[in-house]
Parts: structure tokens; C-alpha cells; sequence
């Protein structure tokens, strides 16, 4: 009796590890995704964008501390042209070519008066990692450019898809790309440069050198042989979502060796939507200048 009831078990066991294995033929094999074509396709919807709108939530690590703005944005490339309404009150307006190259500002408090502001002065790039003429998606292509290009026959490992996932309503890519060797390296200063030079020849972040170089209180205050310490990547990490149907990122977040730098969240995106004229001047319907 004993023995009957022991092939019995087995003859259940059996069958359960044929049924559990038969199981596997019905799980979808995980797809394969080829990054460099994804990249590339990035930078070629990059490349046909010619208006923007969206809501800008931004996240930026200032003196240690993240620092978080909500914004309205509108921009034309070529000309190129733009508006930001900000939800705190400000307004920027800047126009390729006109008011002697600097942007109307309406600061939405104390003084309560517009002002024309050089885009590259103190008080437009206090408080923020950015100036206005790196808004929109062309500076993050410019990033990813360069890391394809240094990373070589790494890339591969460097640029990873991880796999689907919905985002804000959206199927995206969830894609990772890693600088593991992220470091800091001596720089000597050569003559005609500055932080800002420096940053963009090597596409790195001059806001990331300004913050570790306490030595220098401004981008340009930098002189002729004098060594600073630059990031060899602007990341040592970068996760994009990016929107299947625009093939456009919809999110941002970029590690340094501190952890997160900075992030942006695109929301309510809308590609090459006619802009009128109108909308690029102070007296549009619903700005406040």
C-alpha cells in the first residue's frame, strides 16, 4: 500500500514539473532592443524640431540643495525665439535679434517694472544650472552626441535600454546611460578661455565646474594657467524616458558622483505647433510685461 502511494506522489510530481516547465512556452521572450538605433533616432526627431511647447518641472542641486520651479515654455528654433511663464509670476521673453540681444524680463514682484537683461548677466543665471539659450532638446543632443562618440566600442554597454515603460501617459523607452569612470581631472586654464568656453568645447556642465571650483566666484573669473578640476563626462549617470511616438525624452535625470544633479519633466508636449508672430511679443494676450 505504501509503495502504490509513493508512485502515486511521484507519478503528481511529475506532472507538476512538466506543467510548470510547459508554462515557460507562454511567457514572451524579453524583446531586444538595439540602443544605437534608438539613439539615433533621438537625435534625428531632435533634429526636425522646429516649435515647442510644454510644462517645464525642473529639479536642480544648488549649493547641496535641490531646488525645484514649474514653468510654461514656448520656443521657436530659427529664428529663434521664446517665452517662459514661470508659476511663481516671472515672465522672460527673448527674441533672435532684437532689444540689443537681452531678454525682457517681468519679475512678477519688487521693483514691479520690466527689465531688459543680458542673458548671460548674474541675475538671469542666478539660481539655476542653465541659461536660457540651452532651453529645449538641442543641448541634451549635443550630450548625447558626444558620449556616443567617446564611448566608442563601449557604447554598447554605456547606452542601455532597460526596457518599456508608461510614463505621464505615454509608452516610453527607459533607457540608462553610464559614465562608470566619471571623474575629476586637472585642467590648466589657456589663453582666451573661461569656464563657459571650457564647458561647452567639452561638453561637460560649466555650472557642475563653477560649484567645485571655489576658487572662482564667476565663469569668468578664471585666468591664463590657472588649473582647475573638470568632470571628464557630464554625467556619471543619465535615465531618459523617451516617447516612443515622438522618439523625443520626456524626462531627464543626470548623477554626478554626489548623486542627482538635475532632472526635467516635459509635460504636455507638443511638436512643431504653428506659432504666430504674435505670441513673441510683450503685448500677446494673457502675458503681463
Amino acid at each position: 500500500m505504501r509503495l502504490k502511494l509513493q508512485r502515486s506522489g511521484l507519478f503528481i510530481t511529475l506532472i507538476s514539473i512538466c506543467l510548470f516547465l510547459g508554462s515557460f512556452s507562454y511567457i514572451r521572450p524579453t524583446p531586444a532592443y538595439n540602443s544605437l538605433e534608438i539613439l539615433n533616432g533621438i537625435l534625428e526627431s531632435t533634429s526636425k524640431i522646429k516649435t515647442l511647447r510644454y510644462d517645464l518641472q525642473r529639479n536642480e542641486r544648488l549649493k547641496g540643495t535641490m531646488t525645484y520651479t514649474e514653468s510654461r515654455v514656448k520656443l521657436q528654433l530659427s529664428p529663434r525665439k521664446l517665452y517662459i511663464s514661470l508659476t511663481t509670476g516671472q515672465e522672460v521673453l527673448w527674441v533672435q535679434g532684437a532689444n540689443n540681444g537681452n531678454a525682457l524680463v517681468n519679475p512678477g514682484s519688487f521693483p514691479y517694472m520690466n527689465l531688459n537683461l543680458d542673458p548671460m548677466g548674474s541675475l538671469m543665471r542666478k539660481g539655476q544650472h542653465h541659461t536660457i539659450n540651452e532651453l529645449g532638446m538641442e543641448y541634451l543632443a549635443d550630450i548625447l552626441r558626444d558620449g556616443m562618440k567617446h564611448s566608442g566600442e563601449k557604447l554598447a554597454k554605456q547606452f542601455v535600454v532597460l526596457g518599456e515603460e508608461k510614463y505621464t501617459g505615454h509608452t516610453c523607452y527607459k533607457i540608462s546611460i553610464a559614465f562608470p569612470d566619471f571623474a575629476w581631472l586637472p585642467y590648466t586654464i589657456k589663453k582666451g578661455e573661461n569656464i563657459l568656453s571650457v564647458a561647452g568645447r567639452l561638453h561637460i556642465s560649466e555650472y557642475m565646474i563653477l560649484e567645485n571650483n571655489p576658487k572662482a566666484t564667476w565663469y569668468t573669473d578664471v585666468k591664463e594657467g590657472q588649473i582647475i578640476q573638470v568632470p571628464n563626462a557630464y554625467a556619471k549617470l543619465i535615465l531618459l524616458m523617451v516617447d516612443k511616438e515622438s522618439m523625443l525624452p520626456i524626462s531627464e535625470k543626470i548623477f554626478d558622483d554626489k548623486g542627482l544633479f538635475e532632472s526635467y519633466e516635459y509635460l504636455n508636449l507638443q511638436v512643431n505647433s504653428a506659432m504666430a508672430p504674435e505670441e513673441f511679443t510683450k503685448g500677446f494676450k494673457g502675458y503681463h510685461f
